[in-house]
């Protein structure tokens, strides 16, 4: 882990052998090495390319999100909405659905114009090339 205090969005922890010692993980440990570098080593299964593009909504990255979408999906154009607060991130569980398919299921809080938001999804994954991709979801 690196000295950087600030906590990866996503609420991903450290699992180490005592569970009750586990940690949130910084951001430049979690999900930055691949939102600050998504040119280079991509995430390595469904769940952390899920983990990884909360933190860039969080953060507004365009960049990383339209380069983790596939292009059968892919929208043109991205907006965020400057006055969303993002509270947080559940995993609800994932599942590898076929050799280069998964699926993984969440729900991310925020606020946005003092009204809490709750959004709960099944997000689609495939791998191509050795990246995983996001496709589609069904909202919950």
């Amino acid at each position: 882990m690196t000295s950087n205090p600030e906590l990866c969005p996503c609420g991903r922890v450290a699992q180490p052998a005592d569970a009750r010692k586990a940690l949130p993980l910084a951001y430049a440990d979690c999900c930055g090495r691949y939102i600050d570098h998504w040119d280079g080593a991509p995430a390595p299964d469904a769940e952390s390319l899920m983990r990884s593009r909360y933190t860039a909504f969080v953060r507004a990255r365009a960049d990383y999100l339209q380069a983790t979408w596939h292009a059968s999906t892919r929208p043109a154009t991205l907006d965020f909405d400057a006055g969303a607060r993002w509270l947080g991130l559940e995993l609800r569980g994932h599942q590898t659905t076929g050799p280069e398919r998964a699926e993984v299921e969440f729900v991310a809080r925020y606020r946005v114009g003092g009204r809490a938001v709750r959004l709960h999804e099944r997000s689609r994954f495939v791998r191509e090339a050795g990246r995983w991709y996001y496709v589609d979801g069904d909202i919950r």
